[in-house]
């Protein structure tokens, strides 16, 4: 049988090296679904969009999950059971087609130029020469993004069990060797990214796990600087918690660690900081919400809305930071909150709108849109990784990053997977947030929405596109298509009436939102062919 297999490969190979190539067209890759792969079963085809790399999660490394768009969580662009939200569900599901024959791997994210491939089914092609990859690969990861002109970088990070002591209890490594590898990787990854303050999750509770990191960063450095807050716990089995290394040339703490019990114990912790070169201070709070997994009941049970378990208690989680961060606003003297951490949440979901109906500003979005992810699972991107701004901290953001070293590799290449390199990558399930900082200064570009003008008496002249907008003057304008994705963003209306052009957009459903006075108002339009 598997002889018989492998001649029918070379014979679709052979095949589509001498066929016909039928060039495809594609619309619209946010409502492509392999139903449009019916016409072509049995032929050769190229098509004109990239298509992306979803899923290398096989057990070998002979096949890719692929899409024309990068496919996201539900809950990651839409409110949870909105409309938007079952119509990015059913796009997912029909989304994706397998390409076979793969021989080199492949990080998920990547493009795949000029795809040209038979079509042996509606749901697998086998490839026919004439692609090429690009993008999203590791040569392009070996440093992180621009984050504009800083002068604190903050990084907050997932390190997936980190370990030093009570090895061997079926979380993080399992021995003395395994250790050290995760040790290794997560080195590597902590000096490419260079930052003045870590704020870290899933790290061994009690103080040696960070004393090991801050003391290792000493040496790779040849300083003395790197320290970590001490939050006089001890060591408790393999439990983690959040805690955080700072660089004492760089940066002073203010006042005592804050801390908040609600829910998970030792994952709620926030530090005042002071920056010795202009005496400025800003506020840490890095977290670690409950786990989506797991039987839950009442409350927390899975209402089935893509929130999954546990929601309640991560909900009060947030509620918790919330309260804390403004009960100790007096105690240290200032309102410049950044938020971050593993909330396990999603972006759309309960515990974040928590946050920005705080007036928290989410820097995924700020920066990125609706682009940014930090971890994927079964295919699918999003940002568990947040990094939120209270309004007067926004200002002085220069920018944010998700650092893609992790979430796109194959679980193989951890510390103790078979394809373990020895590299940073892969050395967390998580991908680090990397926030730069000018604190003193302020970023004009980042107008605060409760700055802008009031858009109470804004109307939409109909539901229909093209749409106008009136009574909107000076507010800022951003439209998604229903999956998602971005059409218009911070765009300024500089004018009594202002049109959305849509001539060029695919036939769909649009969500409009119009920022000002601190509010929100939302509207949808149809866009016929």
């Amino acid at each position: 049988m598997k002889r018989t297999a492998s001649l029918l490969v070379l014979l679709f190979i052979f095949f589509c090296t001498y066929a016909e190539i039928i060039n495809v067209h594609i619309e619209n890759p946010d409502t492509w679904t392999t139903a449009d792969l019916k016409p072509y079963v049995g032929k050769t085809i190229c098509f004109d969009v990239p298509f992306y790399v979803c899923n290398n999660y096989y057990s070998t490394r002979s096949e890719l999950t692929i899409s024309p768009r990068r496919i996201y969580s539900p809950t990651n662009q839409a409110i949870p059971a909105s409309t938007e939200y079952y119509s990015i569900i059913s796009a997912n599901n029909s989304g994706t087609v397998t390409l076979t024959d793969q021989t080199t791997y492949r990080r998920m994210g990547e493009k795949i130029l000029n795809l040209t491939a038979y079509v042996q089914s509606t749901t697998t092609l086998v490839p026919s020469g004439g692609q090429s990859f690009y993008g999203n690969n590791r040569t392009a990861m070996q440093k992180h993004e621009d984050i504009g002109d800083y002068n604190l970088k903050v990084c907050g990070f997932n390190l997936e069990y980190y370990l030093v002591d009570n090895l061997g209890t079926g979380y993080g490594p399992d021995n003395a060797a395994e250790s050290a590898r995760q040790h290794e990787k997560i080195m590597k990854a902590l000096l490419a990214i260079d930052a003045d303050i870590y704020g870290l999750v899933e790290i061994e509770q009690g103080q040696a796990a960070l004393k090991k990191l801050a003391d290792a960063l000493n040496q790779a450095k040849g300083t003395t600087s790197y320290t970590f807050i001490n939050d006089g716990g001890m060591a408790n089995g393999s439990y983690t918690k959040a805690g955080i290394l700072y660089n004492s040339a760089k940066v002073t703490p203010y006042g005592n660690l804050q801390s908040d019990e609600t829910g998970v114990r030792n994952r709620k912790k926030a530090q005042a900081f002071i920056l010795k070169e202009n005496q400025e201070k800003f506020v840490l709070s890095i977290n670690h919400f409950k786990a989506k997994s797991g039987s839950a009941s009442g409350s927390d049970s899975d209402q089935g809305d893509g929130q999954g378990s546990y929601n309640y208690t991560r909900t009060n989680e947030a509620k918790a930071v919330v309260q804390m961060l403004n009960n100790n606003k007096n105690y240290w003297g200032d309102t410049d909150f950044l938020v971050m951490g593993d909330l396990n949440a999603y972006a759309k979901e309960d515990p974040i709108r928590v946050f920005t109906d705080a007036g928290y500003y989410d820097l995924h979005r700020a920066f990125h849109n609706d682009s940014s992810y930090s971890y994927t699972y079964r295919e699918q991107a999003g940002y568990l990784d947040h990094a939120l701004a209270s309004p007067s901290m926004y200002m002085q953001v220069t920018g944010m990053t998700a650092y893609h070293i992790n979430s796109d590799e194959h679980d193989k290449y951890t510390y103790n997977g078979s394809w373990n390199d020895g590299t940073m990558f892969r050395c967390s399930d998580h991908d680090p947030i990397i926030v730069g900082l000018s604190l003193g200064t302020t970023n004009h570009a980042l107008l605060p929405f409760d700055e802008r003008a009031s858009i109470n008496t804004a109307e939409f002249a109909n539901g229909q596109s093209p749409l106008t907008i009136s009574n909107a003057e000076n507010a800022y304008l951003y439209v998604y298509s229903i999956y998602g994705n971005t059409m218009l963003a911070q765009v300024h209306i500089d004018t009594p009436t202002y049109t959305i052009n849509t001539t060029n957009w695919p036939a769909g459903v649009y969500i409009i939102q119009l920022f000002g006075d601190g509010s929100v108002k939302q509207a949808k339009i149809i866009k016929s062919r």
